[in-house]
């Protein structure tokens, strides 16, 4: 790799104890590590919100910034500690008051990396409109690095598609959808300087319903109560992302590639790759 150009990774919804295990294996093992690493993490303390234990647990594995979504609220806890929680970001799109950051700029050997979070509106609660925020974000990121990150947490495919399209014209090195849990094929590069993806999947056991047991899964959609999600963990996770190749000066994207391994866990003190 060319002195000019770093290595980001980012990865999927990660999905209570199987996904940070499963994080933790795969980026022990890897050959080469990224210079970066963002994960989305609003779903990695029991499938609901992100605890403190869980977020400095995260850190120890390496991981550089964590972004999250409509279910970072979920613990209590986090109102106490997000001011001080200088790795996470929550989505620029809440209202102007409310606590954490929706933007950030961290600094790596190779320069500053600039990443933004935001909240689609499509089949979600009517979130602020995300295009005037997200665009003074971006103009204040570039007074520092042209390298950007957005994770774009929503429902919608064609809205994703759509802001990816939007952003990349203003020259971000990377736009990357969560939320569904549900990888999509159509990694590409917009107006050649973006890498895009509509969904990078999720971290987490792969037998069941995008991390949830299949039975209180399938009860919800019967009886239209709602039955209590809970966390499958058969001892096999997948773990899903994409990594970029970006030139540190223009910012510009050169290559994209998914992320999508499977992980199998025998006990939590016998990882293996599988």
């Amino acid at each position: 790799m060319s002195k000019n150009e770093i290595k980001i990774m980012f990865l999927g919804d990660i999905v209570g104890k199987p996904g940070r295990l499963a994080v933790k294996n795969y980026i022990a093992n890897l050959e080469e590590h990224p210079d970066f690493i963002i994960a989305n993490a609003e779903n990695a303390s029991h499938g609901f919100g992100l605890t403190k234990k869980n977020y400095e647990e995260l850190l120890s594995y390496g991981i550089n910034c964590f972004t999250s979504g409509n279910h970072i609220w979920d613990k209590r806890e986090i109102f106490e500690y997000i001011e001080e929680a200088d790795k996470l970001i929550r989505p620029i799109n809440y209202p102007e008051k409310t606590k954490g950051k929706g933007y950030n700029i961290y600094e790596t050997l190779k320069g500053k990396i600039g990443v933004i979070n935001v909240l689609g509106r499509t089949y979600m609660n009517l979130f602020e409109p995300p295009w005037e925020l997200v665009e003074k974000a971006i103009k204040e990121i570039k007074k520092e690095t042209n390298i950007i990150i957005i994770d774009i947490h929503a429902e919608a495919s064609a809205e994703k598609i759509c802001m990816g399209k939007y952003y990349a014209k203003m020259g971000i090195s990377g736009i990357f959808g969560t939320h569904t849990h549900v990888q999509t094929a159509d990694e590409k590069i917009l107006e050649g300087c973006c890498g895009y993806i509509t969904d990078t999947g999720f971290c987490g056991d792969s037998q069941g319903v995008i991390g949830m047991e299949y039975e209180s899964s399938i009860n919800r959609l019967k009886t239209l109560l709602p039955d209590r999600l809970e966390i499958l963990d058969t001892g096999i996770s997948q773990v899903n992302g994409i990594i970029i190749t970006v030139d540190t000066v223009s910012g510009r994207a050169l290559s994209i590639k998914r992320i999508n391994e499977e992980i199998k866990i025998k006990e939590e003190n016998m990882i293996m790759k599988g």
